[in-house]
């Protein structure tokens, strides 16, 4: 009896001729991947400058570009080199249908795909550019106008994410035969049903356009909205959203917001009351914080966040144990709060060492106790 034959195919597959033909498509598509990645490098380092070394993104970018650049090539040149070297497949895949589907469809594709990851990486390291070379300073025009960048910034990088996506996935659609037209046709009737089911989520979004268009709020800021303060951390079309000073994150609808107070555009103000006796001398008690200010506006530490002399509104109240005198002092923003805290610890202080009392509550028995004494 003779010993069956080994299949044709499997032996082929595992010829010297289809590993050196492999082995050679292989060489080629590094030696591709490597031109794509040294290309796209140059790129993004021609964008970002000295921060490409930086940004981890980047060098991800290079290695992805040549991850996808290998894949492609080996697939349009595998085929090609198996049948130069004389191996026929017979797998159930005719090896010239596949390769006329890889080297037309399926290149596209996978193109497309790579087309995609690059553009929306560059949109993104071209808008982080820009926001580096428009602001790019310590002083407060400079801290304004980055802060307004990052968040507009963010919002474009979303929006061409989005945007070139979606323009690849229909492209690819058509590439695998799918005819796109209904496709978008439904997605027209799909979107005029949810303009008008969804009139909520329109005016989130248009009202968020708005707000970032017109500058109200940033990345960073001291706002209260609708009754709610706390810091700005992420602005988007539907929704802001705030951390008050316990940490809790408040997410508003921009539809929703009624009032929005900035506490922190362009400059602030540290406002400080002193609250002193009725027997004590006002005029004495200006002066003394006069002379604290001034000395506050010396320290290295906080001269660079006060931009202007003391302002003295003068007395500002008159309470049942206390005159209340008022003074204000303008401040970068966001530091109003450091500025007035040790305005307020070097008054207290000032006025320890002159000997001025400053008033403090008595229970109602102890003042009558007090009266006694002294009648």
């Amino acid at each position: 009896m003779q010993a069956p034959a080994q299949p044709a195919a499997v032996s082929q597959v595992v010829s010297l001729e289809a590993l050196a033909a492999l082995s050679v498509a292989a060489l080629v598509a590094s030696a591709i991947a490597l031109l794509c990645g040294a290309l796209t490098r140059r790129l993004l380092l021609s964008i970002e400058g000295e921060r490409f070394h930086m940004q981890p993104i980047a060098n991800t970018t290079v290695k992805a570009v040549r991850r996808v650049s290998f894949v492609l090539s080996l697939l349009v040149l595998a085929f090609p080199a198996l049948d130069l070297a004389g191996v026929e497949m017979r797998v159930g895949l005719h090896p010239e249908d596949l390769t006329q589907w890889l080297t037309q469809n399926g290149a596209r594709i996978i193109l497309l795909v790579l087309l995609a990851f690059a553009a929306n990486r560059f949109a993104g390291s071209v808008i982080r550019s820009a926001e580096h070379e428009i602001a790019d300073g310590d002083d407060p025009e400079s801290i304004e106008w980055r802060k307004r960048l990052q968040t507009v910034g963010g919002t474009l990088r979303r929006f061409f994410s989005v945007l070139i996506w979606t323009a690849a996935t229909l492209m690819a659609l058509r590439e695998l035969g799918v005819d796109i037209t209904p496709v978008l046709t439904g997605a027209g009737i799909v979107g005029l049903a949810v303009g008008f089911g969804a009139q909520t989520l329109v005016k989130d979004i248009i009202s968020g356009l708005f707000l970032i268009t017109e500058d109200q709020v940033r990345l960073g800021d001291a706002a209260e909205i609708n009754g709610i303060g706390g810091a700005v951390e992420a602005i988007n079309l539907r929704t802001i959203v705030l951390r008050d000073v316990e940490g809790t994150v408040h997410y508003i609808a921009n539809g929703e917001i009624r009032t929005l107070a900035n506490k922190s555009k362009h400059y602030a103000y540290a406002v400080v009351d002193v609250g002193v006796d009725y027997d004590q001398d006002t005029d004495r008690i200006v002066d003394e914080v006069r002379a604290v200010a001034a000395q506050l506006r010396e320290d290295p530490a906080l001269a660079s966040s006060i931009l202007e002399p003391l302002e003295v509104f003068g007395v500002d109240a008159f309470k049942s144990s206390e005159v209340v005198v008022r003074f204000r002092i303008k401040t970068l923003p966001m530091k109003q709060a450091d500025v007035a805290r040790e305005l307020r610890r070097r008054i207290k202080q000032a006025l320890d060492a002159k000997g001025i009392r400053m008033p403090h509550a008595h229970p109602p028995y102890a003042r009558g106790a007090a009266a006694d004494r002294d009648t």
